[in-house]
């Protein structure tokens, strides 16, 4: 089948690289700490982010968090990199109150959005972090303290000479997989079929090394499960004929 050349989540894209703010808001190397001057954030966003930051942002620290001390409870903690506009993840953590979400994203005016939404909605089991993923989850979680492992239509770095910038390689499962406790989910999405065969290799191949299997019934990707919300990127591209791969693995 034909890489598809038009994507439904091309505003949604998020990279992970290392860098400092640029004037659209975009991360581009490590801050120490939090910096609202930066980005399109409108007045709404900035004082919704000023007002609320110390109740729903954590910032970078070179220990692991105490998540129990953060969320005030024991709950499992799914971690979700590069969230948007943040829509989806604040319907996950609304619909399950019996877990607790961190979400991370570079992207400013995506945070101030998914803070704004997360205050309509009422939601208390959310946190979320402006800052570098790989640099987090090396330093900011424990090993076995994840509950699970979000990564929805990430950057495809479309062509093959930058493939090797996709944030899914052997290492980066490696690192995740630490982090999961025993019975702990990978969950990746994508829309480019050419990178949901990638993250398929990828994770098949650290199967017997990290511990992990596929719940998928062929033996590749899953439908999309309904704890998923459906974006409206996804509802785009199904009347486009577009398709999205779903793979789920769980640690043993």
């Amino acid at each position: 089948m034909e890489q598809q050349k038009n994507t439904l989540a091309d505003q949604k894209r998020k990279t992970v690289e290392t860098a400092e703010f640029t004037e659209d808001g975009r991360y581009k190397r490590k801050v120490r700490s939090f910096v609202l001057r930066t980005g399109r954030l409108s007045e709404y966003q900035r004082q919704i982010m000023n007002d609320n930051w110390t109740s729903y942002g954590l910032d970078y620290q070179n220990e692991p968090f105490d998540f129990t001390k953060i969320y005030g409870n024991s709950q499992p903690v799914v971690l979700e990199i590069g969230f948007g506009m943040g829509k989806s993840l604040v319907e996950m953590a609304a619909q399950n109150p019996d877990k607790n979400y961190l979400g991370i994203e570079v992207h400013t005016p995506g945070v101030g959005a998914c803070l704004a939404y997360a205050l309509e909605k009422g939601v208390k089991n959310l946190r979320v972090m402006c800052h570098d993923a790989t640099e987090i989850l090396r330093d900011c979680i424990a090993e076995n303290s994840l509950g699970g492992l979000q990564l929805f239509f990430p950057d495809p770095w479309q062509k093959a000479k930058h493939h090797k910038r996709r944030i899914v390689q052997p290492q980066f499962v490696e690192n995740v997989s630490q982090k999961l406790q025993s019975g702990g989910f990978i969950h990746f999405a994508t829309d480019w079929q050419n990178y949901a065969e990638q993250m398929l290799d990828v994770l098949q191949s650290m199967q017997s090394a990290v511990g992990i299997r596929n719940v998928s019934s062929t033996g590749d990707y899953i439908e999309r499960p309904d704890f998923r919300p459906l974006t409206k990127f996804e509802q785009r591209g199904h009347k486009l004929g577009h398709g999205v791969w779903d793979l789920y693995f769980i640690k043993e």
